[in-house]
């Protein structure tokens, strides 16, 4: 998650495709070139140990302006944390 985090704030798209779940990751990503990440806050997790296959993260990450809370699914695959898909809370 926190590299997922890193890598919108660095523009990465290439990163986000390849840490992304093959059956929910999209063709192509197009970021905001004005967003401004300020801070991520993990709130809580579910799994995602060594010992599990599946897990979840929920999180507050801020930018200018305001926040994005969200709960994120992870599975491994190939023994990789891959993003599959987000819940957002608060909205």
């Amino acid at each position: 998650m926190r590299s997922r985090y890193g890598a919108f704030v660095r523009g990465d798209v290439p990163y986000l495709l390849r840490t992304w779940h093959p059956r929910t990751r999209p063709d192509r990503l197009d970021l905001d070139p004005g967003m401004r990440w300020t801070g991520l806050e993990i709130l809580g997790t579910t799994d995602g140990s060594a010992f599990h296959s599946t897990g979840t993260v929920t999180f507050r990450a801020s930018f200018r302006g305001g926040s994005l809370h969200e709960r994120s699914r992870f599975e491994r695959v190939d023994g990789v944390w891959v993003y599959v898909d987000g819940e957002f809370l608060d909205q």
